[in-house]
């Protein structure tokens, strides 16, 4: 099966002197300049203790130094753990408390800023990026110094040359991503190199990139695909506003994009994308016909291709513009999704959800009832609990030809912009504010398939301060104050779906 770091660093050499990354501002690092950056990122890492299976909570903003890092912590064989320090403090402490992880990576800004739970970490090694700020922890080395004294040697040696027995077996954890539940028992997504790898595998069978290409996106599982073919992956600035697409996508020389179908309108208010464009991908949001047509209303010529995956598996499957198009058109009940990717098998359990099965599957999740070790390595399987599919949350059905139709959603996550949003993550924060006595956080579907994110509380409104400190960049786009909420069922509980419908009658 591939490996990530293989297949990546192998492109590398493929294509040393051709652009393998354009920053923010448009500034090229080229293949074998990456390469060299890994490597040595790898091999500093691993003289300055790293082991594998240690797990490294990360927050770099994406860059190409970032991306480095990223790759050099699982090419010394590290377990990768993404962490968002826009979240609420109870969120990040949740998760930290969940990994226990032994190394922190993390811009000095973040330590600056928002660095109360990072500062807290116990037993941990730090690296920080950028200037030393106030805030970074005494002890804490800068990731140049990471690098410093095995860039010259590490970075001419073939990957495979590269002690490659210590870097740990390629099936076993690589990359920890948070998806939902609870601040006490958050649910924690495991990849391997292995699966990881298999996933650019699989996207590139459906959507190849090549030398020549320049794919501007900031989605990790589609800018890995577009280094391990050879192609430029673009990064947005920080911030980048949608309306403005075009003119970055002429100054890149892009030939693939990415958008989520909340930003089409504005993609759209920014007129014509240049006719270079051949690709646009859409996902981590339902793409519907309405958004559809009205980018295709300014990519006349560009295939446009809607991914549905999720954390565990990404992706499953792509349809078509014309294809969902049709299908609505047609009068179909539901969401086609399309076709399922090279080795996805779909089925439909007993209640109607999607179950899926690949080789680029995640292993599982992590298990957080026993933290008797403190790495994936020493004892895998008393952290890890693996599964045979992955149960989606999505009601669906598959057609006669293989294809996948949504039909509903059984989890409670809210989708608004790129990011996935869980209920279960805030609530009870919420009622432990002084004067609720109850909430709910519900997402009210919008026409652009976004949604609108609500805060409903019974007693009494809190603060906008507080709101913001519990939630961070999840932050509610409303919060409504009801004398009770709505409830249903023989137990009374408080009724999710009622409520949605109550606010979307207003």
């Amino acid at each position: 099966m591939p490996d990530l770091a293989v297949t990546v660093l192998e492109a590398c050499v493929r294509h040393r002197d051709r652009v393998a990354l354009l920053d923010a501002l448009g500034r090229p690092t080229t293949f074998g300049a990456l390469r060299s950056r890994v490597l040595a990122v790898a091999s500093g890492l691993r003289r300055r203790g790293l082991e594998p299976g240690d797990r490294v909570l990360f927050a770099v903003p994406p860059s190409p130094s970032s991306f480095a890092l990223a790759l050099g912590v699982v090419t010394a064989g590290g377990t990768l753990a993404f962490a968002d320090p826009r979240a609420g403090d109870a969120v990040l402490a949740a998760r930290a408390a969940a990994l226990a992880p032994r190394w922190a990576l993390a811009a000095s800004p973040v330590y600056a800023l928002a660095g109360r739970v990072w500062r807290s970490l116990g037993d941990v090694t730090h690296v920080y990026t950028g200037p030393r700020l106030p805030g970074v922890p005494c002890g804490a080395f800068s990731w140049r110094r990471v690098c410093q004294r095995s860039a010259l040697t590490d970075a001419q040696r073939p990957y495979r040359d590269f002690d490659q027995g210590r870097c740990g077996d390629a099936g076993a954890p690589a990359l920890v991503i948070p998806t939902s539940g609870t601040t006490a028992a958050p649910r924690l997504v495991v990849h391997s190199r292995a699966s990881l790898g298999a996933g650019l595998a699989a996207f590139a069978a459906r959507v190849p990139f090549g030398p020549g290409d320049v794919v501007h996106t900031d989605q990790l599982m589609i800018g890995l695909p577009a280094l391990a073919g050879g192609a430029t992956w673009s990064l947005p600035a920080p911030g980048a506003r949608p309306s403005r697409l075009a003119r970055v996508l002429r100054g890149r020389g892009a030939t693939h994009t990415f958008c989520v179908p909340a930003d089409v309108d504005a993609v759209a208010r920014g007129g014509p994308l240049p006719p270079g464009v051949r690709g646009i991908l859409l996902g981590a949001a339902p793409v519907l016909p309405g958004p559809l047509r009205r980018l295709r209303s300014v990519a006349p010529n560009a295939d446009l291709l809607a991914v549905y995956g999720m954390t565990e598996l990404a992706p499953a499957a792509v349809a078509t513009a014309e294809e969902k198009i049709a299908h609505t058109d047609a009068g179909a009940p539901g969401d086609l999704l399309g076709t399922p990717l090279p080795g996805v098998t779909a089925r439909v359990a007993d209640d109607g959800e999607l179950c899926f099965s690949a080789p680029h599957q995640a292993l599982g999740y992590l298990d957080l009832g026993d933290r008797s070790t403190d790495t994936d390595a020493e004892c895998p399987q008393r952290h890890f609990a693996g599964t045979p599919e992955i149960a989606s949350g999505d009601l669906g059905r598959v057609l006669d030809d293989g294809r996948i139709v949504l039909t509903g959603r059984r989890k409670d996550m809210i989708i608004r912009g790129d990011r996935n949003i869980y209920p279960g993550l805030y609530e009870a924060a919420v009622t432990a504010l002084p004067g609720v006595r109850e909430a709910l956080l519900v997402g009210v579907p919008t026409p652009a398939g976004d949604e609108h994110v609500v805060l409903a509380v019974a007693g009494d409104r809190p603060d906008a301060g507080t709101v913001r400190r519990v939630f961070g960049v999840d932050a509610p786009d409303e919060v409504v104050v009801l004398d009770d909420l709505p409830r249903g069922g023989r137990s009374r509980k408080p009724d999710r779906g009622a409520l949605r419908a109550l606010l979307a009658r207003r």
